[in-house]
């Protein structure tokens, strides 16, 4: 993840001092962020999820966990220096709760800043492994007109053979 995945996604991207990530799932991008901006905050929806990365990173002050739903983010508007989903938007049940995320991520981002993001592109492989799980993928083509719509106004959007990455800034 830090050594591949990460650098693509980013490309020289600076997310600041103040990061959200949104979705962490198992800690692996927090990890890579801890180690490389002075405040990481992770939104996880799922309980245990939670638990575990609050314990996991209860000695680290750069990292703080907070069990909540990315879709109605309980932070002030414009707190962060940048935001980070990796990985986890196909978790996301509905296309309109996707929506309502991006929108509350670019509420909650300063002027300027940018949101990063990745997933993998929809196959029927990928349905099937996530068979008794939410598997709603994003089709990288839409996105573009997605994140302008939630309050971004500069969208780069590129895909490989695996998946797609994101840039989107926020109107500075």
């Amino acid at each position: 993840m830090g050594e591949v995945i990460l650098p693509w996604v980013l490309d020289g991207t600076d997310l600041g001092e103040d990061v959200l990530e949104v979705g962490p799932g198992y800690g692996a991008v927090t990890d890579v962020l801890s180690r490389s901006v002075p405040q990481v905050t992770c939104v996880e929806i799922d309980d245990e999820l939670a638990t575990m990365l609050s314990e996991r990173f209860a000695g680290e002050a750069s990292v703080q966990i907070v069990r909540g739903d990315a879709t109605h983010l309980d932070f002030a508007t414009g707190r962060f220096s940048g935001a980070a989903c990796f990985t986890m938007l196909h978790h996301v049940p509905t296309g309109e709760a996707q929506d309502r995320l991006f929108a509350e991520v670019a509420r909650v981002l300063r002027p300027g800043a940018a949101l990063v993001a990745s997933d993998s592109i929809g196959s029927d492989e990928l349905a099937a492994a996530h068979i008794g799980d939410t598997y709603n993928p994003v089709d990288p083509s839409g996105l573009p007109a997605r994140l302008l719509a939630a309050g971004f106004d500069q969208v780069e959007v590129r895909t490989n053979e695996f998946g797609w990455a994101a840039i989107a800034r926020t109107a500075g």
